[in-house]
């Protein structure tokens, strides 16, 4: 992928808002969502921004001016049709882990769930689909976790859209308002290994965030295409 520069990039991002497309955001109270939101929200790229959950979030003030929330039950998803329908574009960050969902909930989340948002959206005219998986994914991979990754990603690229971005970052590191002893250990370890080789073990949910959006003002050259962790660093250091 050909990352463009800071100018070439206001350039792309003033052509995009001159659209005025709508969006959607899958998980947007995850940490990664989040940062997602804000930036989207802050360039202003978007005439509507439609988060879509199980719950709504506090959201208060000018900011949100434009953000609409639309609460569904993932596991009757079908009858909350309506809610993926009239988006150009639809980012998912949905995820979850095996302590918090157990194996079977796991599965639901990370590929059951993230397959079906997708077809859904299709069918509500979204073009472009931007996917966060994870580095290693692979419906063929020996890891469960990265085996399940892989298999939500060849669901969502059989659906069929226009547009297709499968982001890969490697170990996600932020700062966890809930996290465990460990977990804020094993941060500040990967953190130290971040600066020495800052693109091999891990990126900021900040970083990806930045490459999503960078990447969904940049031209659709292929239909699917797949963003590794490098690559991720190159687009989302462009501010």
């Amino acid at each position: 992928m050909a990352v463009p520069n800071r100018e070439e990039l206001k350039n792309l991002r003033e052509s995009f808002r001159a659209k005025k497309q709508t969006c959607f955001i899958l998980g947007a109270s995850g940490e990664t969502g989040k940062e997602l939101l804000a930036k989207i929200l802050r360039q202003k790229l978007f005439s509507r921004v439609t988060l879509i959950g199980r719950r709504k979030l506090d959201l208060d003030g000018s900011f949100y001016s434009n953000v609409r929330q639309e609460v569904v039950d993932f596991e009757k998803l079908d009858e909350s049709a309506a809610a993926f329908q009239g988006h150009d574009v639809g980012f998912c960050c949905l995820g979850t882990t095996t302590k918090k969902a157990g194996v079977a909930g796991l599965i639901r989340v990370e590929r059951d769930y993230v397959h079906h948002s997708a077809k859904l959206a299709k069918a509500g005219g979204c073009r472009h689909f931007i996917l966060l998986s994870g580095i290693g994914a692979s419906p063929t991979s020996r890891f469960f976790f990265l085996q399940v990754k892989g298999e939500a990603e060849s669901r969502v690229k059989a659906v069929g859209f226009d547009r297709c971005s499968i982001f890969r970052p490697a170990v996600l590191l932020c700062d966890r308002r809930e996290s465990r002893p460990a977990e804020w250990i094993a941060r500040q370890v990967l953190g130290a290994i971040a600066f020495i080789l800052p693109t091999f073990y891990s990126v900021s949910t900040v970083t990806v965030a930045r490459a999503m959006v960078n990447n969904v003002v940049m031209p659709d050259n292929q239909k699917v295409e797949i963003l590794e962790n490098a690559v991720i660093h190159a687009l989302g250091n462009i501010k």
